[in-house]
């Protein structure tokens, strides 16, 4: 049996691509009879973890009109396999939006939210569009998988700070690439009145061992001070 940490390493996955479409990274965009008589035809997937990447690729621009985004660091998201994006706001309907494009513009991939109501037809809604619960086991099976996930330090709408760092979904990515996001509304109560501001940090050393609740507890403070980092390099001085 392999161990944990030998399990963590191998982070390569096989590449699901069904219909041409892969689950992971961006499709290039079809003419809209030619996505019509995929969606009629049902040559489309729907992934393990509820995500239907076709969907995703149709309303992208729909999103891209209501978050516009600029993008600083963009480079340090990971190019390929898993990682954890850990924001500073709490994740709302434009926020999703607006990191989703940040990442599809500059990796030319697809983003898990964390945050899906577990709820009928509404939970099933936003996985269609790339969502997931907010279980550790969730994430840490999306990160497995060698996707990209994002999970926000806590509800921070009312204040600048970074938030309380999720220590069970921290627990989860521990052994993954982790990486501090500064997201900054387009306008006040997150209305999109100009572009959003998503600044990446460097990503954090991955633990050695995952299975250390204490090593959890380093990566959530490390990915606090990131992303309060973040924040204070865009604060008006």
């Amino acid at each position: 049996m392999r161990d944990a940490a030998g399990a963590l390493r191998d982070v390569s996955r096989e590449v699901s691509v069904t219909f041409g479409i892969d689950d992971d990274r961006v499709s290039p965009p079809e003419s809209p009879f030619a996505a019509l008589v995929r969606r009629i035809d049902g040559r489309y997937p729907r992934d393990p973890f509820g995500g239907d990447p076709h969907l995703q690729d149709l309303v992208s621009p729909f999103f891209a009109l209501v978050a516009r985004v600029d993008v600083v660091h963009g480079d340090r998201i990971p190019e390929h396999g898993p990682g954890l994006l850990v924001a500073n706001r709490g994740l709302g309907i434009v926020e999703p939006a607006a990191l989703g494009m940040a990442v599809r513009r500059v990796r030319g991939r697809r983003l898990r939210i964390v945050g899906t109501p577990d709820a009928p037809f509404v939970g099933d809604a936003f996985r269609a569009l790339g969502g997931i619960a907010e279980y550790p086991n969730d994430v840490a099976a999306v990160l497995r998988a060698g996707h990209l996930a994002a999970v926000p330090l806590g509800p921070t709408w009312l204040r600048p700070g970074a938030g309380t760092p999720p220590l069970e979904l921290l627990f989860a990515a521990t052994g993954f690439p982790v990486v501090p996001v500064a997201v900054l509304p387009g306008g006040p109560f997150g209305l999109p009145l100009r572009a959003w501001r998503v600044v990446v940090g460097d990503p954090i050393p991955a633990a050695v061992d995952p299975d250390d609740p204490l090593a959890a507890a380093e990566l959530a403070e490390a990915a606090r001070e990131g992303v309060e980092g973040l924040l204070r390099g865009q604060r008006p001085r």
